[in-house]
């Protein structure tokens, strides 16, 4: 089992506003991954930075993406992530499509997620939510 770091944990790290290496020295029996859309939510950020700050962002990602494993996106994801949408959407406690697809990729390995969206995450049924501190 590891625990799915949301894009929110890495950035609050990449902004000086987290001390992610520091919360992982407390966590030394867990193992951590991101989530393929997790990976797009950073690059996204690569994407839209310029000059100098897109250089360090680049370093950034390229550091975390050689510290976690990266899960993918399968068929067998989509099947979680469909289920957990139909399932807050009857219920009218929609939450972000990239927020869905972390939620779908955590339930479907039994894995926590670790974010500081706590709300939004504690809406799907059956996932467990770290706040990282």
């Amino acid at each position: 089992m590891a625990i799915i770091l949301d894009a929110d944990v890495l950035i609050g790290e990449e902004r000086g506003t987290f001390d992610l290496r520091g919360w992982l020295s407390t966590q030394i029996e867990e193992e951590f991954e991101l989530a393929a859309i997790t990976v797009a939510e950073l690059l996204h950020g690569l994407e839209r930075a310029t000059g100098a700050h897109r250089k360090k962002r680049r370093e950034y990602i390229d550091g975390a993406l050689s510290s976690f494993r990266v899960v993918p996106y399968t068929a067998r994801t989509a099947e979680f992530h469909a289920r957990v949408w139909a399932d807050l959407e009857s219920r009218g406690k929609m939450i972000g499509y990239h927020d869905l697809i972390v939620a779908a990729t955590a339930l479907e390995r039994g894995n926590p997620v670790a974010t500081f969206n706590s709300r939004h995450f504690s809406a799907v049924k059956g996932l467990k939510v770290i706040q990282p501190r």
